[in-house]
C-alpha cells in the first residue's frame, strides 16, 4: 500500500522524542515511515507533514491537530495518542477511548486512510509500570474493533514484546531511542506492505542478545522522575510553547537519513 503524501498527529511518540539529532532537532518513527514510502517510490512523489507535539494528552491532540491535518488532504494520516492521559494518576478511559474513536471516524469520512498506532510500552522499566500497562492493555483492546474497518491500518506497537527491550529505550525510559524509532518504522511499513530499508539494522539488531535487566537508580529519579512531578504539580507540559516540526506537507529528502 503506497501513500504519495503522508500526515502525522500525536504526541512525543510521533514527534520523535528520543531520536535526536546533532542539531538538536528530532527525527522519529514517523519521519523513518516517510523516508520508507520515499524509498519505494521517489522522493519528489512522496510529500510529508508531521503536526505532533510532545506532551500532548488525547484531547490537545483532536483538538489542536486532528482538523489542521485534514486540510492538508494528504492520502494517509497516522494517528497516536493517549500516552500522556495513562500517566496521569487518573484516567478516564471510556472518554479517552471515545474520542480516539471519533477522531478515527471523523478521518474516514473525509476519504482519508487512518495509519492506527498504539504506542510502545515502556511500563517494564517505570515506576508504577502495572498500574500504566494495565491502562494500556484495556484502551488498546477497546479500539480493537476499529482496526477491521475499510480504511484503517492498526499498528500494535503496544503488544510488540521485543520492543520492550531496554535497548530500544533512551535515557528517561519513557521515549523511544533511534533504534525503538526504527523498528516502530518497520512495523509500520510492514503493515503497509512496503519495504524495510535494510540500512536502518532493524532484522540485526532484533536478532541480537537482549538488553541487560533496568533499574531505575537515584540519579534516575532525580534527572527524569522528579523533574516530570514537578511539570504536573505546577500544570505545565514538555510541550508548552512549542510548534509543530513539520506543519506543511513537504518533499521527502532521502538525504535526511
Amino acid at each position: 500500500m503506497l501513500f504519495h503524501s503522508y500526515a502525522a498527529i500525536g504526541d512525543s511518540f510521533t514527534e520523535g522524542v528520543g531520536d535526536e539529532l546533532p542539531d538538536g532537532s528530532v527525527r522519529g518513527w514517523a519521519d523513518f515511515v516517510a523516508l520508507g514510502l520515499a524509498k519505494d517510490a521517489s522522493p519528489e512523489a512522496v510529500r510529508y507533514a508531521n503536526l505532533a507535539i510532545r506532551g500532548r494528552k488525547l484531547g490537545p491532540i483532536v483538538d489542536e491537530q486532528l482538523e489542521a491535518a485534514i486540510a492538508l488532504k494528504p492520502e494517509v494520516i497516522s494517528f497516536n495518542g493517549g500516552g500522556n492521559d495513562m500517566l496521569r494518576p487518573r484516567m478516564p478511559e471510556e472518554l479517552v477511548a471515545q474520542r480516539f474513536r471519533q477522531a478515527v471516524h471523523r478521518i474516514r469520512d473525509e476519504g482519508i486512510h487512518v495509519l492506527m498506532l498504539s504506542g510502545a510500552n515502556p511500563t517494564e522499566h517505570l515506576p508504577l509500570g502495572r498500574v500504566f500497562d494495565a491502562r494500556g492493555v484495556r484502551l488498546t483492546q477497546a479500539l480493537y474493533d476499529l482496526a477491521s474497518l475499510d480504511g484503517v491500518t492498526f499498528v500494535d506497537n503496544f503488544a510488540d514484546r521485543g520492543l520492550r527491550d531496554i535497548r530500544y529505550w533512551s535515557a528517561d525510559k519513557l521515549h523511544l531511542n533511534s533504534l525503538g524509532h526504527a523498528r516502530v518504522a518497520s512495523n509500520v511499513l510492514t503493515a503497509l506492505g512496503v519495504p524495510v530499508p535494510e540500512e536502518w539494522g532493524v532484522a540485526e539488531v532484533a536478532a541480537a542478545p537482549p538488553g541487560p535487566k533496568s533499574r531505575n537508580t537515584a540519579v534516575y529519579y532525580r534527572e527524569y522522575v522528579l523533574p516530570w512531578i514537578g511539570r504536573r504539580l505546577t500544570g505545565r507540559s514538555s510541550g508548552d510553547g512549542r510548534a509543530a516540526k513539520r506543519p506543511t506537507l513537504e518533499p521527502v529528502a532521502l538525504d535526511a537519513e
